[in-house]
């Protein structure tokens, strides 16, 4: 065990865990912010995305060890579910089961952060790594155009 002092979603947390750690298990198991979902484990489907910093990680490869940087999780991108991305989310009505939409509402407000006019191309490849078992992939996409569109206006 180790003690780890980590800016989370704008507060510091002290923990005492294991460094070998996956971030995720840090959230879900002891910070209880369950927001962020184990998908399949191996950095492959985008359910356990957050920030690391400014840019999406998938927490369920990245150890607490690791951590170098502020961590913003889905309960911590804005305070009354007003971010642009979740507001454009509702408006789409993007959700069906939902249990990838925080991971990809993380992964499209990071990419909109350092592509705030993507062309159709650009969101298809940077959700690519984002797996949504409903197939909602056209209005997350739409969603994510009018994101950008409202984060312009």
């Amino acid at each position: 065990m180790a003690k780890f002092d980590l800016k989370i979603n704008g507060k510091t947390q002290s923990l005492d865990v294991d460094p070998t750690t996956p971030l995720l298990w840090v959230l879900r198991d002891h910070l209880n912010l369950v927001g962020t979902k184990y998908g399949c484990g191996i950095a492959q489907c985008g359910a356990c995305t957050v920030h690391h910093g400014d840019t999406a990680v998938r927490s369920c490869q990245l150890t607490i060890a690791a951590v170098e940087k502020d961590i913003t999780t889905i309960e911590g991108l804005s305070e009354n579910g007003d971010h642009p991305v979740q507001k454009a989310w509702l408006d789409e009505d993007v959700y069906q089961c939902g249990y990838c939409q925080a991971g990809q509402i993380m992964n499209a407000s990071a990419f909109l952060k350092s592509n705030p006019n993507p062309s159709d191309a650009e969101i298809e490849t940077a959700m690519n790594g984002n797996i949504c078992r409903c197939g909602t992939y056209t209005r997350i996409k739409k969603a994510i155009k009018n994101a950008a569109a409202a984060e312009n206006a």
